[in-house]
């Protein structure tokens, strides 16, 4: 192929990155596509909670919070703490609140 700036593809293509890692950040920015899973992101970034709190908080079903908290912990952005028979759920770093700050931020530029 005849490159019109071979020095830019150079670059660009030193830049690029593996095949998993596009994978696993596509699966990343698919957890930020679903407004249920953004409301709950926002509440776990204030305190940590159960199921059934961040469900009365969104006036949702427990079944539904849970399910959407499953999809996030699978993909490693919430962690969870067992206190007797109640699981606490927590944003697992800061990383997940930076995104979703920079993405608030844009929509209100």
């Amino acid at each position: 192929m005849k490159w019109i700036d071979p020095e830019a593809a150079q670059q660009c293509r030193q830049a690029m990155l593996n095949e998993k890692e596009y994978d696993d950040m596509s699966l990343i920015f698919d957890m930020f596509g679903d407004s249920t899973r953004l409301k709950i992101m926002n509440v776990l970034f204030t305190h940590e909670l159960c199921v059934s709190d961040i469900a009365g908080l969104l006036e949702m079903s427990t079944s539904a919070v849970s399910h959407q908290l499953a999809s996030l912990k699978k993909t490693k952005l919430v962690r969870t703490r067992k206190i007797g028979k109640s699981v606490y759920y927590s944003m697992a770093d800061e990383h997940i609140e930076n995104i979703w700050r920079m993405a608030y931020e844009h929509i209100h530029e």
